[in-house]
């Protein structure tokens, strides 16, 4: 792999990628760090695959967004604020964390010379350094520890697929949307407000019930079903994530208020 070849596209949380080669990382690895996903802390959705709908179902919703209709990972009701990091940097150990955070730091890229992808290592990311505790390289050979990330990013490239092929079939039937997620705020007057959360689309459950039935049973036959119903299901964490951003609001607003009242 050349690291001079250009590579196109840019991914949330990778702020210096580089195309990996013993050339130029040979005396690199990895090392332990405290907070290996502090970037989360800023980030209210993540992309998420649809293999993953099922098991994310349980800690957040599961939107589709954009002309895309890309799948998120809801972690927040404002944006810049993740509801399940710590003021410290932690994750919720709670929570399930989307495959595309767990490859980090390492990640496909376009090489649109060479029409394939390239697997590139963030060059910024905290735990990748020298004089490190596990190397990319053996000798000349990629380490065990490489090898495995990169079968982990191929096995993601193939869910991503997966999850094109999805978005594809549920438009095609015309299965999705537009839902709005709102929270009501009282005035201090007694009077109240809508505050709208998040638009987004979802697969639309009354849609499916009226498919015709070769429609059906094409998605029960390609295993789409369960990822639909999952995503259904995944809806109804919206209370959570609204009720741990109203808390957060108003712990920062307390923390405010005690910081400029005078002592004694």
């Amino acid at each position: 792999m050349s690291a001079e070849n250009a590579l196109s596209g840019q991914v949330m949380f990778y702020r210096q990628p580089e195309p990996l080669t013993i050339d130029k990382h040979r005396n690199l690895g990895a090392k332990r760090v405290e907070r290996p996903f502090a970037f989360l802390a800023q980030a209210h959705v993540v992309p998420i695959t649809v293999n993953e709908f099922g098991v994310a179902a349980g800690s957040y919703p599961v939107i589709f967004a954009g002309a895309d209709k890309t799948p998120l990972a809801v972690m927040g009701a404002r944006s810049g604020e993740n509801v399940f990091m710590s003021p410290q940097g932690d994750v919720d150990p709670e929570v399930y964390l989307p495959a595309f955070v767990r490859r980090y730091p390492f990640v496909f890229a376009n090489d649109p010379g060479q029409d394939r992808l390239v697997l590139c290592i963030d060059r910024a990311a905290p735990m990748i350094g020298e004089n490190p505790e596990v190397p990319l390289f053996n000798g000349d050979q990629p380490s065990q520890y490489t090898q495995e990330a990169m079968e982990f990013c191929k096995e993601f490239e193939r869910h991503r697929r997966t999850t094109d092929n999805f978005i594809k079939t549920v438009s095609e039937m015309n299965l999705f949307e537009t839902k709005t997620v709102s929270l009501t705020n009282r005035r201090p007057d007694g009077t109240e407000e809508q505050q709208v959360v998040a638009e987004y689309f979802a697969i639309d459950e009354e849609k499916i019930t009226n498919l015709p039935n070769d429609q059906f049973l094409k998605l029960k036959e390609n295993g789409m079903l369960g990822p639909i119903y999952a995503h259904m299901i995944s809806l109804l964490q919206w209370p959570k994530i609204i009720q741990r951003a109203m808390y957060r609001f108003q712990a920062q607003q307390e923390a405010q208020t005690r910081s400029q009242t005078p002592l004694g």
